[in-house]
């Protein structure tokens, strides 16, 4: 409903302060319609709710305006709240709510400490993981909040795939740490057969002869398989613009590897910040994460 101005003509004294009650009550009356219309009360930052909660782990003040929520590494049945501590502990968040979310494993690790799975089965769970982000970062950009996002690692491709299904837009800054945009088949398919994988000088892969002998490390490494098989150049590909994006990797890196060139290329393409460093993958965090911090976030 449109604001429409009133305007008081000079009647006598009796009708004057009748349009005065009528001009009280009329303003009244349009500026609620006016909130009814923009779907937001005046107090629109309110204390988290219970299913909220259920699927995070917080610090700072569940009214700010600012919303940080970091993507470990992993894949873990541990739920990954020391990434959060860590933050809260090294950077000024004094403003800012901390958040980290549930992924499907850690909600019920069940899931892969029993059989094996397949990889179709860790790709429905990888699915059910980004509905729950998406779900956490949803709640507080209809609150018109700022949300940023931190994903390191596996947190990191996660941090991909909710961009590929749920756009670039769903938040409103990111940090990728360690992370690749396509990875070496042979990684992904030893992977999801459930053996570990790495790189020798972040550049050569190297995949072990035969499964983990643990049924759960064999699981999670198909969870990671999952989503690293995908082609985040492809699935990328029809977004222009990835400014609102800062990605960080090191050229030395043992988990993940290098990004190749064709990789930085495309990024470079869609204006992506890029910071790059002589480093294995805990140096590549440890290194730059303060840089990263302050050239995505603001935040010191």
């Amino acid at each position: 409903m449109k604001k429409v101005s009133l305007k008081m003509t000079n009647l006598n004294r009796f009708h004057f302060t009748t349009n005065l009650i009528l001009i009280a009550f009329l303003s009244i009356f349009i500026y609620s319609c006016s909130n009814d219309d923009d779907g937001q009360p005046t107090d629109v930052i309110k204390e988290l709710p219970q299913d909220i909660k259920d699927l995070i782990y917080f610090t700072g003040d569940e009214k700010a305006s600012t919303v940080l929520i970091s993507v470990p590494g992993g894949p873990s049945t541990e739920f990954g709240t020391d990434l959060v501590d860590y933050i809260s502990a090294t950077f000024n968040t004094t403003d800012i709510l901390n958040v980290t979310v549930h992924q499907a494993q850690t909600i019920n690790p069940d899931i892969v400490s029993g059989n094996d799975i397949t990889l179709d089965q860790a790709v429905t769970f990888n699915t059910e993981s980004i509905e729950t982000l998406f779900k956490v970062i949803k709640y507080f950009k209809d609150q018109d909040r700022v949300v940023y996002v931190l994903g390191v690692s596996f947190g990191a491709f996660i941090t991909q795939e909710l961009i590929a299904k749920n756009g670039i837009d769903s938040a409103d800054k990111y940090l990728i740490i360690s992370s690749r945009l396509d990875m070496n088949d042979v990684i992904w398919q030893g992977a999801a057969e459930g053996r570990e994988g790495g790189f020798e000088n972040g550049i050569t892969p190297i995949v072990k002869e035969e499964p983990d002998p643990n049924v759960m490390e064999r699981n999670l490494n198909r969870i990671f398989a999952g989503l690293v098989k995908n082609r985040y150049t492809q699935l990328f590909n029809p977004i222009t613009d990835l400014s609102s994006l800062t990605y960080i990797y090191g050229t030395t890196d043992d988990a993940v590897g290098s990004l190749t060139a064709e990789e930085v290329k495309f990024l470079e393409s869609r204006n992506t910040n890029i910071i790059a460093g002589n480093g294995n993958h805990d140096d590549t965090f440890f290194g730059f994460i303060a840089q990263g911090f302050n050239e995505a976030f603001g935040i010191k």
